[in-house]
């Protein structure tokens, strides 16, 4: 298949500039590696959305006094837009939430996705997850969708698993939401 680009390795270790890219990882663009530890920076143009899953017994959101969205067992998924997300970064998050195998089969493995168990999806809006830590205590959130195309690209989110998956609840894009969850495992 050939790679898709390639990975550039830059530290003060003379670490050889210019590296293949494996070819199980064709969406990584560039790899930093610092000192003394390791810092890994990928460049995001089409990479992965940003998300956070949780396997739950159950799950609701309130806004002020009124439930928005519960649901039973399945998944809670907080989801983070940011502006170089496309429609292909949003059919790759939604399928990868969809398939992941993170809940039991008969031998208790982690085997069995959230369709498979006939699980609840909740999604929630989550700006805070491009969080930007690097520059001191208080965080950045520069790297988040603004508000508009945020939401687009959570909408577009929630209507493509509600195509895929009949059990799909969501909270409300930029609310003060309030979410109660018993968390299954855990396992995040």
């Amino acid at each position: 298949a050939g790679n898709a680009g390639t990975l550039r390795i830059a530290s003060d270790d003379s670490i050889p500039p210019e590296l293949g890219i494996p070819p199980f990882f064709p969406q990584l663009q560039a790899v930093f590696v610092t000192s003394p530890g390791w810092r890994v920076a990928v460049d995001a143009s089409g990479g992965p959305m940003i998300g956070v899953l949780q396997r739950v017994r159950h799950c609701t959101v309130t806004v002020g006094e009124e439930t928005v969205g519960a649901i039973g067992h399945g998944l809670l998924v907080l989801v983070c837009a940011e502006s170089d997300d496309d429609d292909s970064v949003v059919q790759r998050f939604v399928d990868k939430v969809l398939k992941l195998r993170v809940f039991a089969d008969e031998a208790g493995r982690m085997n069995r996705s959230v369709q498979d168990v006939g699980g609840g999806l909740m999604i929630v809006s989550q700006f805070t997850l491009a969080a930007d830590t690097r520059g001191g205590n208080r965080p950045s959130f520069t790297g988040a969708a603004g508000p508009e195309v945020g939401r687009a690209r959570v909408d577009e989110v929630i209507a493509l698993a509600r195509q895929r998956h009949p059990l799909v609840a969501t909270g409300r894009f930029g609310a003060d939401m309030q979410v109660a969850l018993v968390n299954d495992g855990p396992v995040t």
